[in-house]
């Protein structure tokens, strides 16, 4: 069969949601048994987002092949129940690379190299190769920013070219935004009209509009609204403001979103399968249920005067994943780490559980260790991600051992008792498994400890990829590991190691005993990657049951 594409490009703001919004159509066609695939097309000159700031571009989603990528890539992975992998993500960096190394290895024969076509001829080689790697039938492309930004017009002209007479092959969907001024109380699409002649600008015809709004869109504007955009009123698709994003796919649904995407596509209407989303939709909307709340420790949480909440994006998301199934209501609250570096614990005196996420660098640090000891003598569920597990460890060695001074190296390169440090070994096995730099990317195998907290929560969720060796996959990306020379002395106060690395035998999982703490639960791995709306990481479960415990 003919691969089919679908363009979806938005317009008047950011952040409008185009990437729920191509996840959404990915799920619907998807679960109407075809074979379909996402791509993000980023603008950056970036080779991947491991290196921006989590404030600027929210939280780089990590991959299982050891990509560091846009959140949007995180989205389509819960919608889809399904791994992205490097094919899925493009940035304009990557493009510019890529032609230019060719050129300097003679790959253009000599020929004057030019954005268009040698740069469009790149960007659609990759959105092909990324459908033939997964025999995908259908690829759903987002087009980074808005229209109109000189930053992204060679993906839109990528995908004109790709278009150009093959019909029922490329359509395209314009994601905007409709304001509704307070003083008038109807959305306006003065604005979306602009970015629909933008488009036309650059010879793309829309041929649905979903029209992001506070307001469903009614007959009389929907005609007036297709009459200035050249789009019929049916292709008009209302996607008012829902409490979940996992609620748009259902929406789409209901306007028969997907059959006139078909029907377009020229693709047969075959039955469409959404209970068991719609399911986990109302079991979300809840109102039963214990109510919780937990404070998340951590840096990132603010631009100017702004709250954020992209910046840990999969931790929230991984949460609300496991309070939905245990029928828990959730409040997450920010705690600023700094705030705690004052000396005032308040903010944590009325919580159920506490999580230090991950962070960079020493700014804040020992507002999170103070969090973590908190967390650790008034009993508190406690979960460490990452920076979260190596600040435990610090905290641990300094009031358990009693190593005044403990530290990471990478606060300190010369603590006395480097309990966190980037070992010799490091280097030589991040280069063996090809994923570059100083880090440690991607999937690592760990083998879990029988009879732990970890153990049974994974024990719990059947999660075992070798349940005789109890060895789990789990996603990395951090830069620093627990010193073994100090692992004998941190057992022998307590500490259990329950998870170690299954070829480096690095030291994964750390737990405090049932017998000592409800739950106090360390991984050096991020399980908020691998949570799914209809498959909540198992730790997460544990935890949130833990917190829902704790009075």
């Amino acid at each position: 069969m003919l691969t089919k594409f679908i363009f979806v490009s938005g317009g008047v703001i950011s952040g409008l949601g185009k990437g729920n919004t191509t996840a959404a159509i990915a799920l619907l066609l998807q679960n109407r048994g075809y074979r379909v695939t996402t791509v993000k097309c980023e603008n950056y000159l970036n080779i991947d987002a491991g290196l921006i700031n989590p404030i600027e571009h929210g939280d780089p989603y990590l991959l299982e092949d050891g990509t560091e990528a846009d959140m949007d890539m995180g989205t389509y992975e819960k919608f889809l129940d399904k791994n992205m992998h490097r094919h899925n993500f493009l940035t304009m960096g990557q493009i510019y690379k890529a032609v230019i190394d060719r050129e300097r290895n003679f790959g253009y024969n000599g020929e004057d190299v030019e954005a268009i076509p040698h740069v469009t001829d790149e960007i659609i080689t990759r959105i092909k190769e990324a459908g033939a790697k997964e025999e995908a039938e259908i690829v759903v492309v987002e087009l980074g920013g808005t229209a109109g930004e000189y930053q992204n017009m060679l993906y839109y002209e990528a995908s004109r070219i790709l278009a150009h007479n093959k019909k029922n092959t490329v359509i395209h969907v314009h994601v905007s935004y409709l304001p509704t001024p307070s003083h008038l109380g109807e959305p306006k699409t003065k604005p979306t009209q602009l970015s629909v002649r933008t488009l036309n600008s650059m010879g793309i015809q829309p041929d649905f509009i979903v029209a992001r709004a506070e307001k469903i869109i009614d007959e009389r504007r929907r005609a007036r609204f297709a009459l200035f955009c050249n789009v019929e009123p049916e292709n008009i698709i209302n996607n008012v403001d829902v409490k979940s994003p996992y609620e748009t796919p259902l929406l789409f649904e209901k306007q028969k979103f997907d059959e006139k995407i078909l029907s377009m596509l020229n693709l047969p209407h075959t039955p469409i399968h959404m209970d068991q989303w719609k399911h986990m939709v109302n079991t979300s909307k809840s109102k039963t249920g214990k109510k919780i709340r937990i404070a998340i420790v951590g840096k990132y949480f603010a631009t100017g005067e702004y709250q954020l909440r992209d910046s840990y994006a999969a931790l929230l998301d991984a949460i609300d994943h496991a309070s939905w199934q245990s029928n828990i209501r959730t409040d997450t609250i920010w705690v600023h780490a700094e705030k705690l570096e004052q000396g005032s614990t308040s903010d944590l005196d009325t919580i159920n559980g506490i999580i230090v996420p991950i962070g960079w660098g020493g700014r804040g640090v020992e507002g999170k260790i103070l969090a973590i000891n908190y967390a650790r003598i008034h009993k508190i569920p406690y979960l460490g991600l990452c920076y979260g597990m190596q600040l435990a460890v610090v905290e641990y060695a300094r009031n358990v051992l009693g190593l005044t001074g403990a530290h990471t190296t990478e606060c300190d390169k010369n603590t006395k008792y480097p309990v966190i440090h980037s070992n010799s070994g490091q280097l030589e096995n991040v280069k063996r498994r090809a994923y570059g730099g100083t880090m440690r990317l991607g999937v690592w195998k760990c083998r879990v400890k029988e009879g732990t907290i970890s153990d049974n929560s994974y024990s719990a969720s059947n999660y075992y990829d070798d349940k005789q060796e109890r060895i789990v996959d789990e996603r990395h990306r951090h830069r620093y590991e627990c010193n073994e020379n100090y692992i004998k002395d941190l057992e022998a106060k307590g500490l259990i190691i329950a998870g170690r690395s299954v070829i480096e035998n690095l030291v994964e999982i750390i737990e405090l005993p049932k017998t000592v703490h409800p739950f106090f639960v360390g991984t050096q791995f991020h399980p908020e990657y691998r949570s799914r709306p209809l498959q909540p990481h198992p730790i997460f479960l544990s935890y949130i049951e833990s917190c829902a415990k704790h009075e």
